[in-house]
């Protein structure tokens, strides 16, 4: 999985958490530049996150994420994962 499609997918949950369609997130985004994204809201987008990319992100890695590119960079970890599994 490349990184353009795990943002492609991203931005579309995103867009559906917040309710904004306006969202576009980038490697450096965080909760500072998302309007609405509280403690609350991140427990919400880390569960559609998770179900979008049929993952399970470890609470220890949630976290230590401080940006959408940490965040995209342990999607792709966990999906390659994922599949070797398989």
């Amino acid at each position: 999985m490349v990184r353009e499609e795990v943002f492609v997918r991203l931005n579309k949950v995103f867009q559906e958490v917040f309710d904004d369609g306006s969202i576009v997130v980038s490697d450096g985004t965080t909760a500072k530049d998302v309007e609405g994204w509280d403690s609350l809201m991140h427990i919400t987008l880390i569960s559609d996150v998770e179900d979008e990319f049929d993952i399970h992100f470890p609470m220890k890695d949630v976290a230590k994420m401080q940006n959408v590119g940490e965040m995209v960079d342990k999607i792709i970890e966990l999906v390659e994962y994922s599949n070797d599994k398989q």
